[in-house]
């Protein structure tokens, strides 16, 4: 770098005379930045060193209009050298100057520097550009030099307040960029559920009461049949004798008087009709049952409905109503599912299509059975065969079933399996005004007569030696000859 020339003290006094008679007592005093420093002394380099004479200050007004292009000129219309008592009173103003020596051969302490602190922290005043630096000397006179440590406090403020800006704008941004991309994900309350797919399969539990909720909803304005299992009776505080039925449906609980939930026998033999309404709601605890919704209170998660609503619906569609060729839709020997809806030792009852069906304990097996609870429970779907309906009151309509008929007859290949005069082993399963009747294997009944020494329980397993066969009528009979009665 080209060493700046040294001016004598007696033109230094005569510069500092001629400012103090040009500028008045309250004048700022211009104060070079770092960056008009580096600039003014890499101009005097490219100029070869030149000087700055006392005639160049005196006319530094002119020259810093005439000569705009010329950066080392410019520069240097601003004032370098100060007096003692000037550079401690532009400290005070400045409020924190510090002398800065200029490393070399030449020491100008003379020269006054404003702090880094005043600058900005990243030094904005230093970037500032050099086509700024040369309209401001051209705009403004030697008479009224702005100073720099305001102009690059509200740079430095300015480029805060952009920098805030941009940050605020990017993290908008950003924000905006991860939304657009979240796009299989679904927002449920305060969290998000990401599917699988982009569309959620899975329901979560608000999704769940409000499905219920339309369910519910649908039933009452449409006569949409449902279908529950009778989970729990109920009687009211206030009136014992009135029954009724609960259904779960989701969250919601739907109770069923009993009136509304079973048909009332033609006999009650004797007993108070509630008495015998509340002992047939209670054999169908478990059953799966059809019903319409009357009323919602979505408040309290109560519905009321009515079941033989549902079973006169499905009597009609199915009993009274045909095909397209005219022919009703459930006929003679027509095989269909039903539900168990009670059991009695003596038989049961399924649903068949809005009608409820008695089936006696001889129409469930082939073989001899003692208690239908023992195969048999509420809510189990079976297969049956319409044996005969009766339409002539359509109000009353009659159906017979048969379990049994439903499947094949295994004595047609059981009795395959066994012989006259041989002996095979099987489980006591009825005892009758008949005789006992003894399990096979295959799902066949061999009648035998009774002991000398006493019939064996139910259960009892036991050797029966084959007597005669009769495939006309799936007929076995036989003798007991040993009985291996359980300790």
């Amino acid at each position: 770098m080209p060493r700046k020339k040294v001016e004598k003290p007696e033109v230094v006094e005569e510069k500092l005379e001629e400012t103090m008679d040009r500028t008045p007592d309250g004048q700022e005093e211009a104060v070079l930045s770092d960056s008009d420093k580096n600039h003014s002394e890499g101009t005097e380099g490219e100029n070869s060193g030149e000087e700055i004479s006392q005639t160049d200050m005196e006319n530094s007004d002119n020259q810093g209009m005439a000569s705009a292009g010329t950066k080392g000129q410019e520069a240097d219309s601003e004032k370098e050298s100060q007096s003692d008592t000037e550079e401690a009173q532009e400290m005070s103003e400045v409020g924190a100057g510090e002398e800065i020596p200029q490393t070399g051969s030449e020491n100008l302490d003379d020269k006054v520097y404003p702090p880094e602190d005043a600058l900005g922290d990243n030094g904005i005043a230093e970037n500032q550009s050099q086509s700024d630096t040369e309209a401001d000397h051209i705009k403004n006179s030697a008479d009224a030099v702005p100073n720099p440590m305001k102009n690059s406090e509200n740079q430095n403020q300015s480029d805060t307040e952009g920098q805030n800006i941009k940050a605020q704008v990017s993290g908008e941004g950003v924000r905006r960029r991860r939304t657009a991309k979240s796009t299989g994900s679904v927002r449920l309350g305060s969290s998000q559920v990401l599917a699988i797919d982009g569309q959620l399969i899975a329901e979560t539990e608000a999704e769940k009461a409000r499905n219920d909720l339309l369910d519910l909803m649908e039933s009452q304005k449409t006569g949409r049949i449902l279908t529950g299992t009778i989970q729990g009776v109920e009687r009211q505080e206030s009136n014992q004798s009135h029954s009724m039925a609960v259904i779960y449906h989701g969250e919601f609980k739907v109770i069923i008087p009993a009136e509304e939930a079973v048909e009332a026998p033609e006999d009650f033999r004797g007993r108070l009709p509630e008495d015998v309404l509340h002992d047939m709601l209670t054999k169908r605890l478990g059953a799966e049952v059809d019903y319409i919704v009357k009323g919602i209170d979505a408040q309290s998660g109560i519905a009321a409905a009515s079941r033989l609503d549902a079973m006169r619906a499905k009597r009609k569609e199915y009993y009274l109503g045909t095909d397209r060729d005219g022919n009703y839709r459930i006929y003679s020997d027509l095989c269909a599912e039903a539900r168990v809806v009670s059991v009695i030792r003596a038989g049961i009852f399924v649903d068949l299509f809005g009608l409820e069906v008695y089936i006696p304990l001889r129409e469930l097996s082939y073989q001899r059975w003692m208690d239908a609870a023992m195969y048999f429970q509420s809510g189990q779907r079976i297969l049956v065969k319409v044996l005969s309906v009766d339409r002539s009151d359509r109000k009353n309509i009659r159906v017979t079933a048969s379990v049994k008929q439903a499947g094949e007859n295994p004595y047609e290949k059981a009795l395959r399996r066994y012989s006259v005069g041989n002996r095979y082993v099987g489980t006591v399963s009825m005892v009758d005004t008949n005789g006992v009747f003894v399990a096979l294997d295959g799902g066949i009944d061999c009648l035998c007569s009774y002991l000398k020494r006493g019939r064996p329980p139910r259960g009892s397993r036991v050797t029966v030696r084959i007597l005669g066969i009769n495939n006309d009528s799936n007929r076995i009979w036989g003798a007991i000859t040993h009985i291996a009665v359980p300790r």
